[in-house]
């Protein structure tokens, strides 16, 4: 396999993979493409081998630049801008874990919260909902505290605590 052929289907095969963890496809090929690239890539660049609208492709970096994981970086005698990707795959891994707790787990956590405060607590029917929010609750903080383990973590630690959870 040719390196522009290998390239070119990391960038379609993790588009494909990212829409299974409910990530925009062609915001995971957009943050594909910056990490395969040597350089930093102007939304002209992006727009063209990815073959996507300036609108898309613009929409997509900024959103990848609110996930912090990618910038804006300034070339000399250019007026574009140009973008690369941070290619420490562990900073990645704990910026997106970051990100998807605070998009995703924290929302859960304050409406579970919000649903136990309940007018009638006494009920039979109260208390069986209320056991329910709070069943959830200690999964939902369980998950949170463990992704908060991962992001304040270095790689060592982590691989050392999952491999001794594996034996």
């Amino acid at each position: 396999m040719q390196l522009s052929e290998a390239k070119e289907k990391y960038i379609q095969t993790w588009g494909t993979f990212a829409t299974n963890w409910g990530i925009n496809r062609t915001m995971a090929q957009v943050h594909a493409l910056l990490l395969a690239s040597g350089k930093a890539l102007s939304t002209d660049e992006v727009m063209e081998q990815l073959e996507i609208s300036r609108g898309n492709a613009n929409m997509n970096l900024r959103a990848l630049m609110d996930w912090g994981i990618v910038k804006k970086e300034f070339v000399k005698g250019e007026r574009k801008e140009y973008f690369s990707a941070e290619k420490d795959v562990w900073y990645l891994f704990k910026q997106i874990t970051k990100e998807r707790r605070k998009r995703e787990i924290e929302p859960v956590i304050a409406f579970l919260d919000e649903l136990k405060n309940i007018e009638d607590k006494d009920s039979e029917g109260a208390k069986e909902f209320i056991k329910l929010m709070d069943d959830f609750s200690s999964v939902t903080g369980k998950i949170n505290n463990i992704m908060d383990l991962a992001i304040k973590s270095d790689d060592h630690w982590l691989v050392g605590k999952i491999t001794n959870l594996l034996k």
